[in-house]
Parts: structure tokens; sequence; C-alpha cells
């Protein structure tokens, strides 16, 4: 396959730039569909007083899309326990991506992003910005999250809120983004101009 140059030249041996109908086309992504982990934070949800709603709503939202339910924990709201298991996950290779629900809030047990950041290798910061703005068309309160968005090897790690309603505007951001996300942290991939 001959290699693509934004510079061609002319039969006179002049350089000009390629147009739009010189370029070979887009490539396309080849991760359709991806392993995705939940894990659930919720002191009373581990002590079976309440049920794991929010975790049940991204798991219906995984397999109306296609995607690979490849985990799915409850933990109570203790910053190590959650580091620990985001850790194992993601140094095992379970998922591409890990869904954390609860634990975002501003109550002194909503440590869920503290502990996504023990563990983190980088942070992607665009992505809580989009989670967030998609949350401020529904209710003022979507800014009260303190939910992080990071990678730790080649997985994602994204914190949305514990409610069922912020949980479906945060999966109507993540989801189409999954199939990229997968690709890109699996190894390198050339992006075309």
């Amino acid at each position: 396959m001959a290699q693509y140059s934004p510079l061609s030249t002319t039969p006179h041996g002049l350089i000009r730039l390629c147009t739009r109908r010189d370029r070979p086309p887009p490539r396309r992504y080849h991760c359709p569909v991806a392993r995705i982990a939940i894990l659930t934070l919720s002191d009373k949800a581990a002590a079976s007083e309440r049920a794991d709603t929010s975790g049940d709503r991204v798991a219906a939202r995984i397999q109306e899309t296609g995607h690979t339910l490849a985990a799915r924990e409850l933990l109570p709201d203790d910053r190590v326990a959650i580091a620990e298991r985001l850790r194992a996950w993601c140094d095992g290779g379970i998922a591409d991506v890990i869904v954390t629900t609860g634990g975002t809030g501003l109550t002194a047990r909503d440590v869920t992003p503290e502990a996504t950041m023990d563990i983190a290798e980088r942070e992607v910061p665009g992505l809580v910005l989009a989670l967030h703005l998609e949350g401020l068309k529904k209710t003022p309160y979507a800014v009260l999250s303190r939910g992080v968005a990071v990678t730790r090897g080649a997985t994602l790690i994204v914190n949305l809120p514990g409610n069922p309603k912020a949980v479906d505007e945060g999966m109507d951001v993540l989801l189409p983004l999954v199939p990229h996300i997968a690709e890109l942290l699996a190894g390198p991939v050339e992006h075309d101009s």
C-alpha cells in the first residue's frame, strides 16, 4: 500500500497540496464491542439495605449496545477497598472500561474519586466536562458530582453518580465513545489528518 503524503508533485515537478478527493478514505475503527466492568459503591447497597439500581442501569445499557459485561461488583464506600478492586481489574486486563457508580458526592463517605485517583496514571478531563455538560441539561446539581475519568494501563475508569437518571445521562455520553476508547488504549492508532 502506498504511503499517503499530504504533498504530491505535478507532471512539471511542482509540489502541490493534495485535495480532499486525493486523500485515502478515513480509517475505520475495529473495536465495535468492548469489555465493560461495573463497580457500584454504596454502603447501603453493600449491606443489602438498598437495591443496586444504578448498577442495574449500567448493565442494561451495556447489554442494549452489545458490549460485554466483563465483571460486576458491589462494595461499601471504603477508599482502600475501592482502589484495590480498581487496581486489580486494570492490572488484570479484565475490562477496557470500568464504570463506577456512586460515591461521587459531597459527603464524607463519598470517596470514589479519591480512590480512583489513588491508582490513576492519566486523567481524561474532557470526558468529565462532557458528563457535566450533559447533566446540566437536566439539573443544576450535576456540577456537584466530583467524579473523575482516568486511565490505568489499557483501561479507562469513569466515575458516575449513584442516581439512576444521572447514570443514564452519563452512559449517553460514554457509550458512543467506547469503541474508539478501547482501540486507543489497546495500542498505537494512527489518526487521519
